[in-house]
């Protein structure tokens, strides 16, 4: 199947932190109930999203969205890491992307405890980022795309107090495929491990992109993994959430995230993204990611084709 042009195809030609790539929205869309707005007309609006499936899928959404209203989009998804994105944003080469409450805290914001609800973990994301950074979180979804390990329920083992006590008994037994970025991140592995007690030195891991962690879980290659909870391949290869019975793992809400001057600028945006994003539910968004994962079609099409169907774009 023909491979869209996703604007960054790490072409992300670097200078200093800026981004100096960009394309053409993928799909034409037309208005439905999102209808042209004369004060969006002709503006220039960068869309960015991280470089995986979900988070293409959500870039996808805003610029379908932004060009029914009449904006002048340019795609600057599929960009190689969070910290990358931010830094873009940061610097004005992306206007507007989703990310995440738990990223925002941890990774951006530099915090290690994570607030354990929701809204409240948005308020305080919001309110620091803002003072921080001029940066304006907004329109939270329901989605939760937070960190978990998987498993086979061959393994017996459904808690991550079990799963640290397995790695303290026998580290062949709790052999880990753990994600790139899991592996490092506060707020992933190295986290997990200080929270369950796990002797980082002891576990037997393996690194690898993100992608492989599923199959490899699946066909034995490790006995667990590392994914996002609201991946479509989890209920696919028929894999098991173990329970994060210590609460360690933050809440990732997807929310909207502009620099306040563009969003003052442009209410707008906000304006036409608030009843998408109260729409994204876990279970909406896994169908979404499954479609693309599992099924083999392209984020960009998932994207329109779910917009269209709840009558916000046509297509055209």
């Amino acid at each position: 199947m023909r491979r869209f042009a996703l604007a960054l195809l790490v072409i992300g030609v670097l200078s200093g932190c800026g981004l100096e790539a960009g394309g053409s929205v993928p799909l034409r869309v037309g208005p439905a109930s999102i209808r042209p707005m004369a004060q969006l007309d002709g503006v220039r609006i960068t869309v960015g999203s991280k470089d995986f499936t979900e988070q293409n899928i959500l870039g996808y959404l805003i610029e379908f969205a932004l060009t029914a209203a009449g904006a002048q989009v340019r795609d600057l998804t599929n960009i190689t890491g969070s910290n990358s994105l931010r830094d873009a944003q940061l610097h004005g080469q992306v206007d507007v992307a989703y990310d995440y409450t738990g990223t925002g805290w941890i990774n951006y914001l530099g915090n290690e405890t994570p607030i354990p609800d929701s809204d409240g973990q948005f308020r305080a994301v919001h309110d620091a980022d803002l003072a921080a950074h001029g940066m304006l979180w907004a329109d939270m979804a329901p989605m939760n795309n937070t960190y978990a390990l998987v498993t086979t329920a061959a393994t017996g083992v459904t808690r991550l107090s079990d799963y640290a006590r397995l790695v303290d008994s026998d580290p062949n037994a709790a052999n880990t495929c753990l994600g790139t970025e899991f592996s490092v991140r506060q707020d992933g592995f190295p986290g997990m491990a200080r929270k369950y007690g796990i002797d980082a030195g002891r576990a037997r891991k393996q690194i690898m992109q993100d992608a492989l962690v599923f199959t490899a879980v699946a066909n034995g290659t490790c006995r667990f993994g590392s994914v996002a909870a609201t991946d479509g391949r989890i209920q696919a290869l028929h894999l098991k959430l173990l329970d994060d019975d210590l609460g360690f793992f933050p809440k990732y809400n997807a929310a909207l995230v502009l620099r306040k001057s563009f969003a003052d600028a442009h209410p707008q945006i906000a304006e036409i993204m608030a009843p998408i994003s109260r729409l994204l539910t876990n279970e909406t968004i896994i169908g979404l990611n499954r479609q693309v994962d599992v099924d083999g079609r392209e984020p960009a099409e998932v994207a329109r084709d779910w917009l269209v169907a709840r009558g916000f774009v046509t297509a055209r």
